[in-house]
């Protein structure tokens, strides 16, 4: 397995009620996988020595404008140490976060460069997973949005292409938010299948289901919104009866996933009830999947995650699946937070995706 770990010690993360360092986020996931790469040595690679993504790399999912307009913004947030960007939603600057949001990219970026290596010589490759901070998927084409600067998943997407020459790319987004950027910068090209699940109404309030794509892209987009309080049952239900058969037609040559942990039922900032356990099935059976239709090919990108304890485990159960090492989840989980799915709802929300997709 590859892991990229990428800390920012400078960088801030916005959430509804305070400002937050990424450094202070990570603390409590690194400890606990630390514990577990002093355990598993010989299963885990830190990648420490990768480029950082150039202008051209931001350029193929990104506008230039935007991108050198962010560049020069870092002169006042030098000055003021803090800014809003504006027209963006919650997002702040400081004076490295231009630099920062490179690195990121470029952490992406290598981990994909190291997983298509790995599967040229082996028919298992190891799964990558970019611990990085800011994270992507909110951000459009011309701007940032939502906590995200450079759209992490999309450039690594343009990158496996443009560079290793995969044409089909399945992107999987199961953040609690509609991952509006990457659907964005998609929306027209047949050769990427973006597909969300995320809970209806949340933030930034798009991802409709009739948002199949448009143009040449038209079928490639699948948003699934999913009612408040979707939980275990309804992912595994939607993992079987959407996800899976989506990239069975598909028949990508990689797997990209925006790995958002703010479904959880503790985290603050939405409704859903995933649990630990809930993401230890998804990293399972996603890499499960990877190995059934590319060839094991896949990378997991970190996306949201607002609460720092069920993060942590989380994440650290994510790697567990994708070492195949049992879950600890019974450990963190507690049922009493827990209450009953509205299945009936989710049940009506899978029928149409499956409708409306001919799946």
């Amino acid at each position: 397995m590859l892991v990229s770990y990428i800390v920012y010690l400078l960088h801030w993360v916005i959430t509804r009620n305070h400002i937050q360092n990424a450094a202070q986020e990570f603390l409590p996931l690194l400890m606990l996988l630390r514990r577990m790469s002093s355990l598993l040595s010989s299963q885990i690679l830190e990648l420490a020595n990768f480029k950082t993504a150039t202008i051209e790399d931001i350029a193929n999912v990104h506008d230039k404008a935007y991108v050198f307009g962010l560049e020069k913004a870092m002169d006042e947030a030098s000055d003021s140490g803090l800014i809003f960007i504006e027209g963006s939603g919650p997002t702040y600057a400081t004076s490295t976060t231009f630099q920062d949001s490179l690195i990121a990219a470029g952490a992406g970026m290598a981990l994909v460069d190291s997983v298509i290596a790995a599967s040229r010589n082996s028919p298992d490759p190891p799964t990558g997973f970019a611990l990085i901070r800011p994270p992507g998927h909110h951000a459009v084409p011309k701007g940032p949005m939502g906590f995200c600067v450079f759209g992490n998943v999309a450039i690594a997407a343009r990158h496996a292409q443009r560079t290793h020459g995969l044409k089909r790319i399945f992107i999987i987004d199961f953040d609690v938010h509609h991952g509006n950027g990457t659907n964005d910068a998609f929306s027209e090209d047949p050769d990427i299948f973006f597909l969300s699940t995320h809970q209806d109404g949340s933030y930034p309030g798009t991802g409709k289901i009739s948002d199949i794509g448009k143009g040449k892209g038209e079928g490639t987009t699948l948003n699934l919104p999913l009612p408040g309080g979707s939980g275990d049952i309804a992912m595994r239900t939607v993992f079987e009866e959407i996800i899976v058969p989506c990239a069975q037609r598909f028949k990508p040559d990689l797997i990209l996933v925006s790995a958002g942990y703010d479904a959880h039922v503790l985290d603050p900032l939405a409704n859903l009830q995933f649990t630990t356990g809930t993401y230890y099935s998804l990293a399972k059976d996603i890499k499960r999947l990877a190995k059934e239709v590319c060839g094991g090919r896949c990378v997991f990108f970190l996306e949201g995650g607002y609460n720092l304890e069920s993060l942590s485990s989380s994440v650290a159960d994510s790697f567990r699946a994708l070492l195949g090492e049992e879950s600890l989840a019974s450990e963190f989980d507690n049922q009493a937070y827990l209450y009953d799915e509205p299945m009936r709802k989710v049940r009506d929300a899978i029928g149409r995706a499956k409708s409306i997709h001919c799946l």
